[in-house]
């Protein structure tokens, strides 16, 4: 018999075999990465209370400061629709059309088939897990902390990247406006990327310091902002439609598909990124009034009316020029209008149009991002610091502060191409999580409340899948290139700081999905 305290199967004083220490060593660093969090604790979480268990660190919930529910139907709608319709719509033809020709009509239904796909397993997960944090949270409390943080990443590489992207084709409505009313535009050294001349894009670092000033102040303010401006954005889209389509010649659609329709498939994964603001209502789950009711409202509103617009949009510039026009086209779709009318107000009305327009959406994408970093703050994923609120205002000043200097520098110094392509690889990624998140949430807590169930289950959610898969690969290589430098950022950043200071680590908190993650939701 062995001695008390020894094992059966080895001598007595005699270390774990090299092969037992590195089974031990895996299960462990593996649990740790598939630990879950409880949608109990992230629902606790977003009310002010902690819900972990006692022991567990007081900074966080306990501290009394949470995100105010402020937020209701059609101001979360406007949300919606203000961060999709025009995030690249306004320019996003100039980049597509050159690659798939008119045949990019079938590209934007082919991005709408599969945002709307997506859109109804977001419904679901944002009505089951009303936080804030978008993909990231809903990849905590189904997939695990390891998948979470590189979803995090994701999401900040495609809201601060398309936040950008947007902020640069600003600059090019501004100087369309300038050259119309004025007769000048801002010298060519201020107004673009490094290269051909330019130096950096003033007015895009502008915009992004006036858009974060407003978010300081407080998001009531920056909502009710946002709602004007999307009705506003509408009756501009609206009239482009109307006067493009008094242009429409059906010769400028032939040859339909020049490119072949891998062609199409390029230009499909090229401006999925104008669908971001599907991801963004989600971001706003903790502010929210009747989350679970209001959420998936929300988002099947944008779905539809996003969709709308932008297949006529589409349709409508196609018939109003040649196709091969559209490469490189600043400010396109304004210049269509001077085009087709040969008259400047047109264009100009257009112009100031997208300059408030595109002040909303970037509005929206800047307050997506500093809502995850508030998320992966709290969890300790990253410093606390990011998810520190201002007691006066409610928002996290310090983190927002920090997101308006990395947008400003991405819009002052990259290209516009290279910021969309990045920004529909990190999109596509988060939409696939969310719909892996609701069959593993379906089937690990299937009596969770939920105020949307996602119709056709589990075909719907496979189906959505496979779409954003089919997306991801007709991106461009460089793209994969952005992506792994993203991961190896990710990796190290997990590794050196989260890993040890996650809020479940920190807790004691179950460490796999095997164990007990909370059935109810509070």
């Amino acid at each position: 018999m062995a001695p008390r305290g020894a094992s059966s199967d080895r001598p007595l004083g005699h270390p774990p075999s090299p092969r037992r220490t590195l089974v031990l060593a895996s299960n462990t660093l593996g649990a740790r990465l598939l630990r879950r969090k409880p949608v109990s604790t992230l629902i606790a979480e977003s009310e002010g209370r902690d819900g972990l268990p006692a022991g567990a660190p007081e900074e966080g919930g306990r501290s009394g400061i949470h995100l105010r529910r402020s937020i209701g139907l059609w101001q979360l709608s406007a949300i919606g629709i203000g961060a999709t319709i025009g995030t690249g719509i306004f320019f996003v033809l100039s980049t597509a059309v050159p690659s798939a020709g008119p045949a990019v009509i079938l590209s934007f239904v082919i991005a709408a088939v599969t945002a709307g796909l997506t859109a109804l397993c977001y419904a679901e997960m944002a009505s089951a897990i009303p936080v804030s944090g978008s993909s990231y949270s809903y990849a905590y409390a189904t997939l695990g902390e390891g998948v979470a943080f590189g979803v995090g990443i994701c999401l900040l590489m495609e809201y601060g990247v398309s936040a950008s992207a947007i902020a640069v084709s600003w600059a090019e409505y501004l100087n369309k406006f300038f050259d119309l009313a004025f007769g000048f535009e801002i010298p060519e050294a201020l107004s673009g990327a490094p290269g051909d001349g330019h130096w950096f894009n003033l007015p895009a670092l502008l915009l992004v310091a006036m858009v974060c000033f407003l978010l300081i102040r407080g998001v009531s303010e920056s909502v009710k902002v946002n709602a004007a401006m999307v009705a506003v954005k509408l009756l501009i889209l609206v009239l482009f439609i109307c006067v493009a389509l008094t242009g429409f010649h059906s010769g400028n659609l032939t040859p339909f598909m020049p490119l072949g329709i891998g062609g199409v498939q390029v230009a499909a994964s090229s401006i999925f990124f104008s669908f971001i603001g599907l991801d963004a209502v989600s971001t706003a789950g903790e502010e929210v009034k009747n989350p679970r009711r209001t959420l998936p409202m929300a988002i099947i509103i944008s779905l539809v009316v996003v969709t709308v617009l932008y297949i006529l949009v589409a349709v409508a510039g196609i018939g109003a020029q040649p196709w091969e026009k559209f490469d490189g086209q600043e400010a396109g779709l304004a210049q269509i209008l001077q085009d087709i009318t040969g008259q400047s107000w047109p264009a100009m009305v257009f112009a100031i149009g997208a300059i408030i327009s595109i002040f909303s959406i970037t509005l929206v994408v800047i307050y997506g991002q500093t809502r995850i970093l508030y998320s992966m703050g709290r969890d300790g994923m990253l410093p606390k610091r990011f998810a520190q609120l201002s007691p006066r205002t409610g928002t996290p000043v310090w983190n927002t502060i920090v997101v308006g200097i990395g947008v400003g520098a991405l819009a002052a110094f990259i290209p516009l191409h290279v910021l969309a392509d990045i920004t529909s690889l990190g999109t596509l990624i988060a939409f696939s999580v969310v719909s892996i998140g609701v069959i593993i949430l379906r089937r690990t807590q299937p009596d969770l409340p939920r105020g949307f169930r996602v119709p056709g289950y589990p075909v719907v959610p496979l189906i959505s899948v496979g779409f954003c898969v089919y997306l991801i690969t007709g991106l461009h290589a460089d793209t994969f290139r952005a992506g792994a430098i993203a991961l190896v950022v990710a990796v190290v950043v997990y590794f050196g700081y989260s890993i040890k200071h996650s809020k479940l680590e920190r807790a004691g908190q179950p460490a796999g999905p095997g164990r007990s993650t909370g059935t109810k939701a509070g």
